[in-house]
């Protein structure tokens, strides 16, 4: 018996499709909708690969309000992950409306459309971009949000306050707030990874591209902050580790364990990483120098943080696997594959 039939909404992309064979590998009926603006279809056979099961995927475009109630009246969900967002800082900086109109309206649409079937169960995947320039680090869940240093970041605090009011005036919908690190990595059986068909500019990926000549260099914004080295400091958790804490929370809001609602969990390995150190354990693994150089800030980025994950560990029973070495090996053989 299923555990459930579960919308995960970006299921193309690259958390959600880590999340998808999670899912799937832990007894839960999977449908994904995704449009593809920054993932490609190819990944649904990657997932086929890994798990034996042909994920249906719905080409829709979650900001519609139109497409995405015809979803919810054509099929009955327990829950959803909801990843589907526009994702780039720098590009939040120079189209706000966007990312606004974007990553607002199809959380919003999500939620109407479980409450429509009298469900609830919403994951909803924040990021530790809402802490801003923290007080304190490690951050834990306690830690107050700061000023958002980008448009993406507000995108993150004002889909949690949506979710707090909404909760808040009805109490039978159930919702958790992730708060994720930087996931890196792929997965470990090589048939599914980082594969946006936008630029990358995640770190590690970009790493991997220098890596495999598709880049001719690589620049680290930024090596003059008041950091060990002076880049920046990042938690970067593996993105199997990250998928797994969906399938964990997800679990948690269908048994009613929640305390509080929405309940909300960092997910990071807890160790803080700077850029250059970051580059060295990919040199250490690949065997290999990596063509970098120094470059100024870049607008948006934050000095340093990190998760306390202890919360995540107590009530979710969450243990992260691998390292950053694992990580960079993975995302390594990953880019080599692709």
């Amino acid at each position: 018996m299923a555990n459930g039939k579960i919308l995960v909404t970006g299921g193309t992309g690259y958390i959600g499709s880590h999340t998808v064979v999670d899912l799937i590998e832990n007894g839960f009926e999977v449908v994904s909708a995704d449009n593809y603006q920054n993932s490609k279809a190819s990944v649904l056979d990657g997932i086929e690969a890994i798990t034996g099961v042909r994920v249906v995927n719905h080409t829709i475009d979650l900001a519609d309000p139109v497409a995405t109630a015809r979803l919810f009246e054509d099929t009955a969900f327990d829950g959803a992950i909801h990843f589907a967002a526009h994702k780039s800082v720098g590009e939040s900086v120079k189209q706000p409306l966007a990312y606004f109109r974007n990553n607002l309206n199809s959380l919003l649409n999500v939620i109407d459309g479980l409450q429509s079937q009298g469900s609830s169960n919403l994951v909803f995947s924040s990021s530790c971009s809402v802490y801003g320039n923290a007080d304190e680090l490690p951050v834990t869940e306690q830690t107050p949000r700061k000023e958002a240093e980008s448009p993406y970041a507000r995108t993150k605090q004002m889909g949690e306050d949506m979710l707090y009011d909404y909760c808040a005036a009805h109490p039978d919908f159930a919702a958790i707030l992730l708060r994720y690190f930087n996931p890196a990595g792929a997965h470990p059986s090589g048939k599914i990874g980082e594969d946006a068909s936008n630029a990358a500019s995640n770190l590690v990926p970009v790493i991997t591209e220098v890596g495999a000549g598709k880049r001719e260099r690589m620049t680290v914004f930024g090596t003059d902050y008041p950091t060990r080295d002076g880049s920046c400091v990042r938690d970067y958790i593996h993105v199997a580790d990250l998928a797994h804490a969906h399938t964990l929370a997800l679990q948690y809001l269908i048994e009613g364990k929640a305390s509080e609602n929405p309940a909300l969990f960092n997910l990071g390995i807890g160790e803080g990483l700077t850029v250059l150190e970051a580059i060295e354990a990919f040199e250490r693994v690949a065997g290999q120098s990596l063509n970098y150089e120094r470059g100024p800030r870049r607008p948006g980025d934050v000095v340093a943080v990190y998760a306390d994950r202890s919360k995540a560990s107590r009530e979710l029973g969450w243990q992260p696997q691998y390292g950053v070495d694992d990580i960079m090996r993975t995302a390594w053989a990953w880019e080599q594959k692709r």
